[in-house]
């Protein structure tokens, strides 16, 4: 049988596990607690020695339906949700990394990750920040004592395209995590297992769940690396299968331990959301490329930042990797136009910090969710104060553009 395309096994990924009554959407079970006839039924799930459920903060029927789908767009062996992006990657984090170890992260970095990444050097986890489109700065950076390498596909908010493929095969070489954020592409438009991620990120929040109407976060586990060659492995995970040593670990570590745990009905709202990810996607993509074009022929405007534009610095790599383009781009404002005006202009996109919204979203950045990491720190990450990001919707493409107009008049 050939292999069906993306929406259409989304579509029907719950009808897969047989859900009750026929229903076609996995239904949502709000139970926390689980009972068991035989006592030692629940012992025995609580060892791992038999499928089930023990308590709502490991797991729950509803969560299992959504991490079976994400784990589905991104071909990966096993997917872990959390209750937000930052959950799952924080969680990630303290379940693999001890103090003493390394990280080499990509210095284009959304504006909590690396508050994040502060928070583990507090913790005695060294971080080095480089110029991850490059692979040669990300090689340097490396040390004995290096254990995962971080980067998101496309950076937020100044578009960067890290060097995925390269990287991803230094990893490989050195033994080396290679963590990859899909968020701002999502798998519908890249899937970082075809570059060798080991894990993938997804802040289910955005364009899976995409309407903006529940926070979510997801861990998937490509199954390309060997976490036999991973000391930071308990042991009492090794028993089972090397290749979900490392998810056990950071399921066990993240839901349990830490309680960053997604509740059903939000697992509810992103798996339905999810269902017309690629719709809302190639409509959005097409947006943002429109109105970048526009934007590049405005007297008023200094920088466009957007892969989809032939002078973006890694336009080719973005064409060779991705099936699009992405809907996020920035602009910088020349000199004596505020950007709290031009944002105050718009009538139909939204002053919002959001991103992957069915609407059309905009934020001055360097005043909002980059303002706690100072000048110095912006400056490296190329935002100017000038910067506004904007997250393409799927509006009508001239009711976008007449605000614009609006905007610069």
């Amino acid at each position: 049988m050939a292999k069906k395309g993306f929406t259409t096994v989304n579509l029907h990924s719950d009808r897969k596990d047989k859900p009750e009554h026929g229903v076609l959407h996995k239904a949502i079970h709000p139970s926390v607690a689980y009972g068991y006839e035989d006592s030692r039924h629940l012992a025995e799930v609580f060892q791992g020695k038999r499928a089930g459920y023990n308590y709502g903060r490991q797991l729950n029927p509803t969560v299992t339906a959504l991490q079976q789908r994400v784990c589905a767009m991104e071909e990966g062996i096993a997917s872990v949700v959390f209750a937000t992006g930052m959950a799952a990657i924080s969680s990630t984090m303290l379940s693999l990394l001890r103090a003493g170890d390394h990280v080499v992260s990509s210095e284009f970095l959304f504006g909590n990750t690396n508050s994040l990444f502060g928070t583990l050097q507090n913790l005695g986890i060294e971080v080095s920040f480089v110029d991850a489109t490059e692979v040669a700065k990300v090689e340097a950076a490396i040390t004995e004592n290096t254990r995962l390498v971080f980067v998101e596909t496309i950076a937020n908010p100044a578009t960067q395209v890290a060097d995925l493929r390269k990287i991803g095969e230094l990893c490989q070489s050195k033994k080396l995590i290679y963590f990859v954020d899909n968020t701002m592409t999502s798998p519908h438009l890249f899937l970082p297992k075809t570059v060798g991620a080991s894990l993938i990120i997804n802040s289910l929040t955005k364009y899976i769940g995409g309407h903006g109407n529940a926070l979510g976060g997801s861990i998937t586990d490509t199954g390309l690396f060997d976490w036999q060659d991973f000391d930071n492995i308990l042991d009492i995970y090794r028993s089972a299968e090397p290749a979900l040593w490392g998810v056990t670990q950071i399921k066990k570590k993240g839901l349990r331990d830490m309680g960053a745990s997604l509740g059903p009905e939000a697992a509810h709202h992103l798996a339905v959301g999810s269902e017309t990810l690629p719709l809302r996607m190639d409509r959005a993509c097409s947006n943002a490329k429109l109105l970048t074009e526009f934007c590049c022929q405005q007297d008023k405007i200094k920088n466009v930042y957007y892969p989809g534009l032939e002078d973006h610095p890694q336009h080719s790599r973005a064409r060779q990797l991705f099936k699009n383009f992405g809907a996020i781009f920035s602009i910088d404002l020349v000199d004596g136009v505020d950007c709290f005006d031009f944002l105050n202009k718009m009538e139909t996109i939204i002053s919002s910090s959001n991103l992957g919204d069915t609407r059309t979203l905009a934020i001055p950045v360097a005043h909002t969710i980059y303002y706690e990491m100072g000048a110095e720190r912006r400056a490296s990450m190329g935002i100017a104060d000038s910067m506004i990001r904007f997250s393409t919707g799927i509006e009508e493409s001239n009711d976008l553009l007449a605000d614009f107009e609006l905007a610069l008049a």
